[in-house]
């Protein structure tokens, strides 16, 4: 009898041993919107807007309310951010594992600008592919955009879409007429776009990332999911319902609006760029209240599907071992400045949301220290334990979510092809136009819409030239080919 309980006993503790040596790691669920300003969610800045499930993310984590992209060496500039966030490298250094990332349809770059080494090098390996060495299943879906094929780094593929859905010569006609009938419709389904296929994209996706979840609530790996929405690029379709939710004369109107930016031209972001043809020139307040409406209907019918994913994840009874990251590739203008599109540095545009939540992260935590949205990678490799994090650019948010340090980047550097630089901190945010040979300068910290140019004022040399010593230090660590010295001493010599 005392011989059966001694062996009964070391079976129990060898179980229980056992049971801890093969302690699964925490799935990682990374949810991706593409342009999403940071400035649409409705509980954190945006009245205007409804996002409950992106509200209820926020509450369970912690919300980084200063999340930056570092830029783009071509004008789609999701290219650039999604190869930044699957290989780990700064701006300029991702560029050299990018074929495209030579700039395209941009003659008129700076003389001194060289050439880039495009698609040199190739990467110890893509995100996916270092989470799948610690164990993990992955799962992709979406909007890719990255020039290594999805299912040859992903173990399961749902659809995988390009990188916007088709456009229609309706919509780039479209006048913008107060009073008279549109010539086109964000709810249409003729027009193709999201309705392509008969399904709209957001809700084919919703589906096949609830699919996923219905097979992995069974297996005992450990997951990543990276789950991709095109929305809410253009064309900002959405079922009816959601646009009615947003009356257009209840649309407000930036602070900042201008009908056109002085410089757009030369910063590379004028009347030929493809986005910038989404409101005719020179902007009028209805055109920018009806773009916003349709942009803030496709959010919310997002939102709603987040929601369906949020909900599969608890259904599964996975949720409590389950890190969920939310972000986008960048943000969008709509009015900001006199823009339309992304291909500027002002916050509307290179500012996202970001949401970390998980084990061991205070629900409706506020984190207002300056990142990266590409630090989402660091944070998966960092939760699954893997040494490839040695080998990324960017940083974990695990630390600042966890309380375990309150420091994150000293100041955040950008960049938009040849044309436009800038470096932001806490207080300032400097922007550099080679060809325009001008330089911009914002007190942040006192005018957050940037809406005060402050360069022309000698009172603020030394906070320029102190800003311009910080911004070439950042240009050195992320590689940045263009030396803008020249078009800095420029600026001051003419004024």
């Amino acid at each position: 009898m005392k011989k059966f309980l001694i062996t009964g006993l070391l079976g129990l503790i060898l179980t229980i041993s056992l049971n801890a040596q093969n302690q699964k790691k925490p799935n990682v669920l990374f949810i991706f919107a593409d342009d999403q300003t940071f400035e649409s969610i409705g509980s954190l800045n945006n009245n205007e807007i409804k996002t409950p499930n992106l509200d209820r993310l926020k509450d369970m984590g912690a919300t980084f309310t200063h999340t930056f992209n570092q830029g783009s060496w071509c004008p789609a500039v999701c290219v650039a951010s999604r190869c930044m966030l699957n290989t780990g490298k700064f701006v300029w250094r991702a560029a050299q594992y990018s074929k495209n990332a030579q700039p395209r349809g941009d003659k008129n770059l700076p003389e001194n600008m060289p050439k880039y080494t495009v698609g040199m090098k190739t990467p110890k390996g893509y995100w996916p592919e270092f989470m799948k060495a610690e164990g993990y299943d992955t799962y992709f879906a979406g909007k890719w955009h990255v020039e290594r094929k999805a299912n040859e780094i992903f173990d399961v593929t749902g659809t995988v879409r390009g990188g916007m859905p088709n456009q229609t010569r309706e919509r780039y006609d479209r006048k913008f007429i107060e009073g008279e009938s549109d010539t086109w419709s964000p709810y249409d389904k003729s027009k193709n776009g999201f309705w392509k296929g008969g399904k709209h994209w957001s809700e084919v996706l919703g589906d096949e990332a609830l699919g996923f979840l219905e097979t992995a609530k069974n297996d005992n790996d450990p997951f990543f999911m990276y789950v991709a929405f095109n929305a809410p690029h253009d064309p900002r379709q959405s079922p009816k319902k959601y646009v009615d939710m947003y009356p257009v004369e209840n649309i407000s109107i930036p602070e900042n609006f201008l009908p056109e930016y002085p410089y757009c031209e030369e910063a590379g972001s004028g009347h030929k760029l493809r986005d910038e043809k989404l409101a005719p020139y020179p902007r009028t307040e209805y055109s920018i209240q009806v773009n916003r409406q349709e942009y803030y209907a496709i959010i919310t019918h997002m939102d709603d599907q987040i929601g369906r994913i949020l909900n599969a994840l608890e259904a599964s009874g996975k949720a409590k071992n389950t890190y969920v990251i939310f972000t986008a590739d960048h943000g969008l203008a709509l009015g900001d400045h006199g823009f339309v599109g992304k291909q500027n540095m002002y916050d509307r545009s290179i500012r996202v949301p970001m949401f970390v939540a998980g084990p061991g992260i205070e629900g409706g935590k506020v984190i207002d220290e300056k990142v990266y949205l590409q630090d989402a990678m660091a944070t998966s490799l960092d939760i699954a334990g893997s040494k490839a994090i040695d080998e990324v650019d960017f940083k974990s948010l695990l630390p600042l979510s966890q309380g375990k340090t309150k420091k994150g980047y000293d100041a955040i550097y950008g960049a938009y092809v040849g044309n436009q630089r800038m470096i932001r901190t806490d207080r300032y945010k400097m922007i550099i136009y080679p060809l325009a040979n001008m330089v911009r300068l914002y007190d942040i910290k006192n005018d957050p819409d940037e809406i005060n140019d402050l360069a022309g004022n000698m009172k603020y040399k030394k906070v320029m030239d102190k800003l311009f010593k910080q911004f070439k230090e950042l240009q050195k660590e992320v590689e940045d080919p263009l030396d803008v010295t020249e078009y800095y001493v420029n600026f001051f010599s003419r004024n």
